[in-house]
């Protein structure tokens, strides 16, 4: 699939499902697209959000004055949050525009538009130049990527010698999966935007391949499975209003496929098609870009 291809459907799937998030998913404080991380002291919709910053943020240790690019930033949460509660400065991306405009706005708002900004750009290409940043941060984003392997090359350029790449995403179970399970992933996938997602080896050897190391995958399944129930019991809830809907031509393609998928999602996760899992790599000090 070529650049351009990918990038046309990822903008045009977040622009058709903007009201779908706003109104399910998303509230004026987290401002996040993403699934939440739930524990004992974690039992509520808001709090599993940014607890989702907070785990991944101490998963690769981020300290107050470090460069950070968040690649695939959606409405910019992230970003604010860590700026906000951890003092670094961050850059981040996205491919559609109106959420450019939103998390700039976001950012103006709150007062941080000197140590937050926002672009639109491709993660696969991106507009930096090489060692910027001490850290790059995935959630939920490199499986829009056709090509996971072009992220990586992309991250590893741009980090400084030492810094770190931190992901969080959904990664399949193994290749091949049973015909029923990949049929159940396809239903999910084809909805939002994704082409395919990688298993944990694939991901762990397109980092190996670009120069990281001291590569970490941990399945985190354990902590997002109540966020991704929550989304499931609200699409089923009102799936029948949706095709209602869709069928009085009230709701569009793309946003009743986004509802679908989203029921597809938990079908897939219980037939054991995918995981959740986070990821963390190095690059090794003293390294060069090639």
């Amino acid at each position: 699939m070529k650049a351009s291809s990918y990038l046309e459907r990822v903008r045009a799937y977040y622009e058709a499902t903007w009201w779908d998030y706003r109104a399910v998913w998303q509230n004026k404080e987290s401002l996040a697209v993403h699934f939440g991380f739930y524990d004992a002291q974690v039992n509520s919709h808001l709090a599993s959000l940014e607890h989702t910053n907070r785990f991944l943020a101490n998963l690769v240790g981020l300290q107050p004055g470090m460069d950070l690019l968040d690649a695939g930033c959606g409405m910019g949460g992230t970003c604010l949050w860590l700026a906000q509660h951890i003092g670094i400065r961050a850059v981040g991306i996205t491919p559609v525009p109106s959420q450019v405009r939103f998390a700039r706005a976001a950012a103006q708002k709150r007062g941080m538009s000197q140590r937050v900004r926002f672009f639109e750009a491709d993660y696969c290409e991106m507009p930096f130049s090489d060692a910027t940043f001490d850290c790059v941060w995935a959630c939920e984003s490199v499986c829009h990527a056709p090509d996971k392997r072009r992220f990586y090359r992309e991250a590893w350029r741009v980090l400084r010698p030492g810094g770190k790449l931190v992901m969080a995403e959904y990664m399949r179970t193994r290749r091949p999966l049973s015909e029923r399970q990949e049929q159940l992933l396809q239903q999910w996938l084809s909805r939002w935007a994704i082409p395919d997602i990688d298993t944990p080896l694939e991901h762990r050897q397109h980092a190996q391949s670009v120069g990281f190391y001291q590569i970490a995958l941990q399945d985190q399944i354990v902590y997002v499975r109540p966020s991704l129930h929550n989304l499931f019991q609200q699409v089923q809830r009102y799936l029948w209003l949706g095709y209602l809907l869709y069928w009085l031509r009230i709701r569009k393609r793309a946003a009743h496929d986004n509802h679908v998928g989203s029921f597809y999602l938990w079908q897939a996760l219980q037939a054991g098609a995918w995981s959740y899992l986070t990821l963390v790599a190095t690059k090794p000090v003293g390294s060069a870009n090639e």
